[in-house]
């Protein structure tokens, strides 16, 4: 009646839950009397069913068929002679379309008919780039002009099979980095040490690696690009990532955590400062500017006309004055904030890994206003500084503007500074979160650009959109001059900017933060994780390349739809990953059925 009872239920969910899943559930396409082995006729049966059996008819008197049911044909296969067949399977598959397509019987084909043989015999092994190149590694890598010899056929086939190990040896001969680059004198002398590879299958490795670029070298990067998809693998990693609780650690290391992580949040956030202060200078300055002028005072147009006018009373140092404390405050402000937005997540994300969004954004909020501790004082000196000179007067000094502002006038405007930073935050780390996924390539991998380009995108509507927070704490924060209006706190500037200059000037200097903000976050977040790369330290919860792993696993399974959870809500489970599973038995073992 085609219902299943509840017994049949668990038992296939206990299936999918083995560890060989992939394999059982292969036997049992086979096995299709569910008597436990599996005879010539079903064997055959499935075989003649699969796609490739139109293009290359299996040979069902070959040698294979004897060694495996015997001359008669009236063996049976068990589950653990089957695991052996299927892999057997795959290359006799590969060799009996390589003979079929040798119609010369000269011991060699096409290099068109190599790619026609690979595709349909062997696709599931193939990276979308070697399908690209096989024609051009088939006719321009063999000694025989544009046709493959049984021995480079063979050899092909060899590196397919030993790329997990091929992988293994350039990650030793690289010292797994990514922008080391070694020879074919080194790959080879590194595969010597694994007898099961031989110097053919080291060449077509090479020669595939250096097609594109033709330096003689070849890197991690290069290889990478020879692996192919396995979804199967990836949803088991993922579901594992998923599922897993978090690692508690003791109190002490997740306090050299939070100094690690304080450390390269500080050197991040100088390089991402250092990278835009002159924009954030333009802004200042356009921000501050009033209606009310007075003889001797610079008045600038727009932002270019500030930029020349700095330019020719200033010079270039102008442009960059007030860096220093904005580099020496900057480094604790941008470590505070990524320090504490990485303590916060770990905190309120839940024991199976998932955080949801409004958690995001709470730990986001608190990490915008930890960082006021720093960023206040910071701000304040660094507007005295940017503003001094716009009347004619002599550049200040942030020493003497910190003796006179003391400690309490180095907080002045700090409620301003909650009002602006809070909602940054947690506008922020969010949007970038789910940024990056959006950027990572297939693999579901960031490089440095694409983490630039998410940080980047994430900061446009954090920085935009709290501008008017901006506004009110540089005029707080700002020592007014004579005629100029000053104002005893938020609510009375508020009031006092909306009645003598109008709504548009709490927008001004929006573009200006959004083009200043944007790739100074950029750069940092860029810095921060290329800096967890490069150290890789594991403070108890695994090393950042691991669980970088497991989260790249989990998007390319997520990008491919492995991560669907059933439609019907009386579903209990499994969905996710048997769909993974029965797309391996087409793919992993050649299987695929109409």
């Amino acid at each position: 009646d085609g219902r299943i009872s509840f017994d049949e239920f668990t038992s296939f969910e206990s299936l999918l839950a083995s560890p060989d899943a992939l394999y059982k559930c292969a036997f049992q396409v086979f096995d299709m009397n569910a008597n436990g082995v599996i005879s010539f006729d079903e064997f055959r049966n499935v075989i003649s069913t699969t796609e490739v059996e139109q293009r290359f008819p299996f040979d069902f008197n070959s040698q294979f068929i004897h060694l495996y049911f015997g001359k008669e044909r009236k063996g049976h296969i068990r589950f653990q002679e089957f695991s052996e067949m299927i892999r057997d399977l795959q290359s006799e598959r590969a060799k009996q379309a390589f003979v079929k397509s040798d119609t010369q019987k000269s011991g060699a084909i096409p290099a068109i008919s190599f790619k026609e043989v690979m595709m349909q015999t062997r696709s599931h092994l193939l990276s979308s780039y070697i399908k690209e190149n096989l024609v051009t590694v088939g006719g321009g890598l063999t000694t025989q002009s544009h046709s493959v010899s049984y021995a480079f056929f063979t050899a092909f086939n060899g590196m397919l099979s030993n790329l997990d190990l091929l992988h293994e040896m350039m990650k030793t001969a690289t010292s797994e980095n990514d922008k080391k680059e070694i020879t074919r004198e080194e790959v080879m002398g590194q595969a010597m040490k694994f007898p099961q590879v031989t110097p053919l299958e080291v060449d077509i490795m090479f020669q595939l690696c250096n097609l594109e670029r033709k330096t003689g070298r070849v890197s991690l990067v290069d290889f990478r690009k020879l692996l192919p998809h396995a979804p199967h693998t990836e949803i088991r990693v993922s579901a594992g990532a998923q599922n897993i609780e978090r690692k508690d650690i003791g109190a002490l290391w997740q306090s050299v955590e939070s100094m690690y992580r304080f450390a390269l949040g500080s050197l991040a956030g100088s390089c991402g400062a250092f990278a835009v202060y002159p924009i954030d200078f333009l802004k200042t300055r356009m921000q501050n500017q009033r209606r009310a002028q007075f003889v001797g005072e610079i008045a600038y147009k727009n932002y270019w006309d500030c930029f020349v006018k700095t330019l020719r009373y200033e010079g270039i140092v102008g442009l960059y004055r007030g860096m220093l404390p904005q580099l020496i405050g900057v480094a604790p402000e941008k470590a505070i904030k990524l320090t504490m937005n990485d303590f916060a997540r770990q905190k309120l994300t839940k024991k199976n890994g998932d955080i949801p969004f409004y958690r995001e954004c709470i730990a986001g909020g608190i990490a915008g206003s930890h960082q006021v501790l720093f960023t206040n004082p910071l701000e304040i000196v660094k507007i005295r500084l940017q503003t001094a000179t716009e009347a004619g007067g002599p550049p200040a000094s942030a020493l003497r503007i910190i003796a006179n502002l003391g400690f309490a006038g180095l907080y002045k405007g700090a409620s301003a500074c909650f009002l602006r930073d809070i909602p940054f935050s947690a506008i922020y780390f969010p949007a970038y979160a789910h940024m990056k996924p959006m950027t990572a390539d297939e693999d579901g991998y960031n490089g440095p650009i694409s983490l630039l380009v998410a940080a980047a995108v994430a900061g446009m509507p954090a920085a935009s959109l709290v501008t008017p927070a901006d506004v009110i704490k540089t005029r707080l924060q700002v020592q007014a001059r004579e005629k100029q209006t000053s104002y005893t706190g938020v609510l009375d500037a508020v009031k006092k900017i909306y009645r003598e200059e109008g709504m548009r000037k709490f927008w001004v200097g929006a573009g200006a933060r959004v083009v200043r903000s944007s790739p100074q976050f950029g750069v940092t977040l860029m810095v921060y994780e290329m800096l967890q790369r490069l150290f890789d330290v594991d403070f108890g919860r695994g090393r950042f390349s691991e669980l970088e792993t497991e989260r790249r696993a989990l998007l390319k399974a997520q990008k491919r739809g492995y991560m669907m959870s059933s439609v019907n809500p009386d579903h209990v489970g499994g969905y996710s990953v048997a769909v993974p599973i029965f797309e391996d038995v087409e793919s992993k073992f050649g299987l695929k059925l109409p």
